[in-house]
């Protein structure tokens, strides 16, 4: 669970439409499909609830923005542990994990960012783009029935 204290720091920072495409809403489908990656391959599940609510936390816009996963990033780098609720490890796996969600450029083979950034893919539907197993990197997410199930929860409703 999310801390009401993260919670109010992040809206008090989010410049964008908090129910907007990459609001709230958004992270709240990005940390149930992390959770339930990770109920299959045991990645960090306080990481992944962090990641889903950190991501996309510094964008500047709802297009084109490379750099927000770099300033949430940074962001986290300036919180300490104790409000973060987490060790120095799980930390860098946050940081890491935001920096590199959009572009993947780290070369990883750590189970719980590769988990937060499927998380993230797999709600790709709320901007019209079916998830694409091919994309994706655990073995889990990859399987049609579960690809199915996140597409269906991140149609955004009128």
């Amino acid at each position: 669970m999310i801390a009401k204290d993260i919670i109010d720091l992040l809206k008090k920072n989010f410049c964008l439409n908090w129910n907007g495409i990459h609001g709230v809403s958004h992270w709240s489908r990005v940390r149930l499909n992390g959770l339930e990656i990770a109920k299959n391959n045991g990645a960090n599940e306080r990481v992944i609830e962090l990641f889903a609510f950190f991501h996309d936390s510094m964008r500047e816009n709802d297009s084109y923005d490379p750099l927000h996963g770099k300033r949430a990033a940074k962001f986290i780098e300036e919180l300490s542990l104790h409000f973060l609720g987490i060790n120095q490890q799980e930390k860098e796996q946050l940081m890491t994990a935001c920096k590199h969600h959009t572009d993947r450029l780290s070369d990883t083979s750590d189970k719980t960012i590769l988990t937060c950034w499927d998380s993230d893919a797999l709600d790709l539907g709320r901007v019209g783009i079916y998830p694409l197993s091919e994309r994706l990197n655990t073995n889990f997410a990859k399987q049609d029935s579960f690809i199915k199930k996140c597409y269906a929860r991140s149609i955004l409703k009128p």
